[in-house]
């Protein structure tokens, strides 16, 4: 028998007679760049979590490697055990923040590699997701009696599916997909309605694999405070809805939602779910109430951090001299510059003080020399806006796009179209056009490094 119990969002312990495995641990509210807080909230005792034999990582998305949860587990003499085996897929920025961390015993997993540990074998499952670089893993884990599955956030195939019945037959548990997640569309002024292909292809991945049993997994988060508003545009189904539709689209598979604090028994007899009897974790507040998808309704407008008014114009000072020297030498020199100019891009950057108030700069991709003319053209074809505190950080180096493009203060729209004799051309609206922001600061593997050491050092020694 496997036991299961979910502690928050993707993060579970998962249990046999001889061996308890740890996934994805994110315990702590702020998370992901402090944008997001757990939904619902947890009470955690962190003093009656079993003693971990196996801690297995997933992928590098914040949600699942938080380091501030990894660094408390990291100076814990009671949760991780000294000879505990550490899962990591073969990312080097997550091996170095173990390592800075001081995790030994760091196992690099394999797609469809066996690992047996103590009394279950544990089988990372492949990800064919072509939205990031770096690699992601579900996991596999039977104890010689049940196989249970946690797709996390994996994207399959027909045949990866093939392939896991083919080693455990019919799974008696899975954590499935549910939920298309809309982040950042609100930003880059995306559609904001369910991307029914990607919903539809959760269901047909639970009925090819067939499981005896089904959950919902992970997304159980929201954004925090003044970023409330992103709640009714990033989150359009939910679990309860996500099940009516497996119920439809394949009866012969039992289901249940899946809370903090649930615990699930996995055996040969079936499945039992034991809503909040978990001794360790419970539903502090079951704020679940406050992610309802309604993508047309007031948002907050973009506005900087600053603490005062000094602050605010020693801010806008340095942008101003930032727009109108290494900026526009940047742009020019960029390889994307020849693209602009052929589409006759007009663009125009907006910086937003802790006022609400807006300085505005339009570059004229046509003109022989750029330049940074705060007149206003009339036709913005091309638009960023941007706090000037995030604006500054991107400067200094000292923020990351997870953040600022997550946030809600920073935003952008285009409509791109080129007008010549008799001819009328327009950019696919299905392809990004490159965005002057994300060339000059672009969103790469050293930013990202940057992010995850900067909380080494942050929570390091404070956990």
């Amino acid at each position: 028998m496997l036991k299961t119990t979910l502690i928050a969002h993707a993060s579970m312990l998962i249990q046999s007679n001889k061996t308890t495995i740890l996934t994805d641990p994110v315990w702590f509210d702020y998370l992901w760049e402090e944008v997001n807080v757990l939904c619902p909230s947890i009470d955690l005792d962190l003093k009656k979590i079993p003693p971990i034999d196996v801690l297995n990582i997933s992928h590098r998305h914040q949600d699942h490697f938080d380091v501030r949860t990894l660094a408390y587990l990291a100076r814990s003499s009671s949760v991780l055990k000294p000879d505990a085996t550490i899962l990591a897929p073969n990312d080097d920025i997550i091996i170095d923040v173990l390592k800075e961390l001081n995790y030994k015993n760091i196992v690099i997993v394999e797609d469809f590699k066996s690992i047996s540990i103590g009394d279950v074998t544990l089988t990372p499952t492949p990800s064919l997701n072509e939205g990031d670089y770096f690699p992601e893993h579900g996991l596999l884990v039977n104890d010689g009696e049940v196989t249970i599955w946690n797709q996390v956030d994996t994207v399959v195939s027909p045949e990866i599916i093939s392939y896991i019945n083919k080693l455990y037959g019919r799974l008696d548990f899975s954590h499935s997909r549910f939920l298309p997640l809309l982040e950042g569309n609100f930003t880059h002024h995306k559609t904001l309605a369910i991307p029914f292909e990607e919903y539809s292809s959760f269901l047909k991945v639970a009925g090819a694999l067939k499981p005896k049993f089904i959950v919902p997994g992970s997304a159980a988060f929201r954004y925090r405070d003044e970023l409330d508003f992103l709640n009714r545009y990033s989150f359009p189904t939910t679990p309860e809805q996500f099940l009516a539709d497996l119920e439809e689209f394949c009866p012969d598979i039992k289901t249940s939602t899946f809370n903090s604090g649930d615990i699930a028994f996995i055996s040969k007899e079936g499945v039992r779910i034991d809503k909040q009897s978990s001794d360790f974790v419970r539903i502090l507040d079951d704020d679940s109430n406050k992610i309802i998808f309604k993508p047309v309704m007031e948002v907050t407008p973009i506005i900087s951090i600053a603490s005062d008014s000094e602050s605010n114009s020693k801010e806008m000072q340095i942008i101003e001299e930032f727009i109108e020297g290494t900026y526009l030498e940047k742009l020019t020199a960029c390889d994307k510059f020849d693209g602009w100019r052929h589409w006759q891009t007009l663009y125009q950057l907006e910086v937003f003080d802790s006022n609400g108030d807006s300085k505005t700069w339009n570059i004229d991709f046509r003109d022989k020399k750029l330049r940074a003319d705060k007149k206003n053209p009339g036709k913005i074809n091309l638009y960023e806006g941007i706090a000037a505190s995030d604006f500054v950080k991107l400067i200094n180096g000292s923020t990351s796009w997870d953040f600022v493009g997550l946030s809600g203060n920073y935003r952008t729209f285009s409509n791109i179209y080129r007008v010549g004799l008799g001819t009328f051309e327009f950019f696919p609206i299905d392809r990004p056009f490159p965005l002057p922001l994300l060339q000059v600061f672009p969103s790469n593997r050293e930013m990202d490094r940057n992010k995850y050491m900067k909380d080494v050092l942050r929570w390091k020694d404070k956990a």
